[in-house]
């Protein structure tokens, strides 16, 4: 845990002592804090299956994007405290619930526990691929330490430009740390791999939600991504964009995403080339896709 010490896990690089109660961006201190575990079946096909993904919830974020759909517990603290020895529990209980994997959302500011936790499961007889599912906003040096914990990596790249980016989340460099975090990935894992029911047991998916007027801002991520890994990885682009309350202050989203410049970015997408993907239907929007964090399975 000596990472906590001076923790610079993330590239806002706070070097607070979280062992010591003190918090930074994120909001996290020493102790892991989650909202939900339980199986999931809204992530994409390979992940979900029928069956569901075992999806760990974890509380606070190192992005805090205005538009956050989990706004609750990325920036409002809420989640239940718990030891690694609870969390290494907690796999073994998805597992024994018929999770296809252990499904980690927003764990950025917990790796070190987190592979702690990791060791402790498979030491039990934890079997399942691990996702590793994240903002993108990651270093390459906290990525490198999960070699050999994670089979399957599931970063957003949310934007090219450096102006949305610090707009909506604070985060100038955004691109260029998502970028190379994602380079990382990619060395680290390969290519994609499906078992015979088309379950995803290795590799990255990209993640990309659309948001309201960003059609040319999509278009270029999608290009970025299909030049530099063509149909290596594969890319999840997103049309479930919820404006929540929180978002009133910027009238830009506070709307639905037009389904027309979805449309459009999917189009193009194709007409580059890009074979591997993933796409989503219209009615995704909805407040009902968001999650109930209510501590199930903690």
């Amino acid at each position: 845990m000596e990472l906590l010490e001076s923790c610079k896990l993330c590239p806002r690089n706070c070097g607070v002592s979280r062992l010591k109660d003190k918090v930074g961006y994120c909001g996290a201190g020493k102790s892991i804090r989650v909202a939900r575990a339980a199986l999931h079946y809204w992530e994409e096909p390979c992940i979900s299956g029928s069956i569901g993904s075992g999806t760990v919830f974890f509380s606070y974020c190192t992005l805090k994007c205005v538009f956050c759909q989990n706004y609750n517990i990325s920036q409002c603290s809420y989640g239940k405290e718990i030891t690694i020895e609870r969390l290494a529990e907690i796999f073994l209980e998805l597992q024994e619930k018929g999770a296809l994997n252990i499904n980690l959302v927003t764990p950025t500011h917990y790796v070190p526990q987190i592979i702690e936790a990791l060791k402790i499961a498979k030491e039990k007889g934890l079997k399942l691929p691990i996702i590793y599912n994240s903002s993108g906003y990651e270093k390459v040096e906290t990525i490198k330490l999960l070699k050999g914990y994670i089979d399957v990596y599931l970063p957003d790249m949310k934007y090219f430009d450096t102006k949305y980016s610090m707009k909506y989340s604070k985060a100038r460099d955004y691109f260029l740390y998502a970028k190379e975090a994602i380079d990382e990935m990619v060395n680290q894992v390969g290519e994609v791999k499906f078992d015979n029911n088309g379950i995803i047991q290795k590799g990255v998916i990209i993640r990309h939600l659309m948001l309201p007027g960003l059609l040319f801002d999509s278009k270029k991520i999608i290009d970025y991504i299909h030049s530099t890994y063509g149909n290596k990885v594969y890319i999840s682009i997103m049309n479930q964009y919820t404006p929540l309350e929180h978002v009133k202050i910027y009238p830009e989203l506070n709307k639905p995403l037009n389904q027309k410049h979805y449309e459009a970015l999917i189009d193009y997408a194709v007409s580059i080339g890009v074979e591997n993907g993933f796409i989503q239907e219209e009615g995704t929007d909805k407040e009902s896709f968001i999650p109930l964090f209510n501590f199930e399975g903690v």
